[in-house]
């Protein structure tokens, strides 16, 4: 595992990206709505938020390697269902 603070940076980039690609497919696609793209960016901030969080804070009682092998498992399969998502409003 690298350190916290590269994990951190890792995901406010991933987490930064698909907020501009979000905004970029809302401002470019005629039917996307406003309600459905607000979800879409605030769930990507609670994304962020969450994750960025629980970097810090480890869960006892797991080791750390299972604890980041988890954390990164789930990031990674939140941010491909956001990919999804963002590709379904362009």
């Amino acid at each position: 595992m690298a350190n916290k603070r590269n994990l951190k940076r890792n995901i406010n980039y991933v987490c930064s990206e698909l907020f501009s690609e979000a905004v970029a497919a809302s401002m470019y696609s005629s039917k996307a709505t406003e309600e459905d793209v607000n979800a879409l960016l605030a769930s990507i901030l609670v994304i962020h938020n969450d994750y960025v969080r629980r970097v810090s804070h480890q869960e006892p009682g797991l080791s750390p390697k299972l604890f980041y092998k988890d954390l990164v498992n789930n990031f990674n399969k939140q941010v491909s269902e956001i990919v999804d998502q963002v590709v379904n409003l362009g």
